[in-house]
């Protein structure tokens, strides 16, 4: 048995990169993933992966911004597993400019991405965790649960050319600790992980290259500058940025039976105090 075995996990952004690698993580040990991407071909990609390897899996495809999203991913884990056990609010981008030429319709893309979609997806399932804790109490039984709001270190230190970024996710951890507060008598602890960098098809692309990636018809830049990739690994104390499956492993901690007196924090993943 694996320590989350029989959990009901949902985790969004999970076709690729981190969110796959945190599906693939809690799977290991167990548990039954809900999985979700704004594309339907990676999502349904890890479902099969996920399957392949012994795990129960289900796709909710879709933007985890689009107004109707939130009542349907939690509908699609009650509908299918019967119940929720971890929530990790993963799902993200980056759409970078100084401010003087930030937009607000790039204002607003990331801040509903990044807060108001966790926002929406956790009231979605207050009803959920509510009568889960309930019935746990009058079993006499004490389960549980856990959220892990995904961060990033941008929020800790600032980040020039992510006023958006840094704001959104500077915003989650303070999401974290008031939902901590209001959720610790339904046995839910609530955490954060700040991600430093990591490579994914994000940060591993050359921006002076023009990199761009597709999200809901508008191409937006991504990548980094090899000497900014360089200058960071020389930086770091453990010399490079981190992989997916790193990423995860730090997410995996805040799900295991042990985290269960640790609430209303959040950690540092970047290979170097923050």
């Amino acid at each position: 048995m694996g320590k989350l075995d029989g959990k009901v996990a949902l985790v969004t952004g999970s076709g690729r990169g981190i969110g796959q690698a945190i599906a693939m993580k809690l799977a290991s040990e167990g548990a039954r993933l809900v999985i979700n991407d704004l594309d339907a071909e990676p999502a349904h990609e890890t479902v099969e992966l996920l399957k392949k390897s012994g795990a129960e899996a289900v796709a909710c495809v879709g933007s985890v911004a689009a107004p109707d999203f939130a009542e349907r991913y939690i509908k699609t884990a009650v509908d299918s597993f019967k119940g929720i056990d971890i929530i990790v609010n993963n799902a993200g981008f980056t759409w970078d400019d100084v401010i003087q030429r930030m937009s607000d319709e790039q204002w607003y893309a990331i801040i509903d991405c990044h807060m108001t979609a966790p926002f929406r997806i956790l009231r979605a399932a207050y009803p959920v965790i509510k009568a889960q804790a309930q019935a746990d109490t009058e079993r006499g039984v004490e389960v549980f649960r856990k959220v892990v709001n995904i961060s990033s270190t941008s929020a800790l230190n600032g980040n020039a050319g992510q006023m958006n970024y840094s704001s959104a996710k500077a915003g989650v951890i303070g999401m974290t600790r008031a939902l901590s507060r209001e959720w610790g008598r339904f046995r839910v602890n609530v955490n954060a992980v700040a991600f430093g960098l990591i490579h994914t098809r994000m940060t591993s692309a050359d921006a002076k290259a023009g990199a761009t990636i597709n999200i809901e018809g508008k191409d937006i830049r991504v990548g980094l500058n090899p000497e900014l990739l360089k200058s960071h690994a020389q930086r770091n104390p453990l010399g490079r940025g981190g992989t997916p499956e790193e990423a995860a492993g730090a997410v995996y901690l805040f799900c295991l039976p042990e985290s269960n007196y640790i609430t209303g924090q959040t950690i540092a993943v970047a290979g170097s105090p923050q």
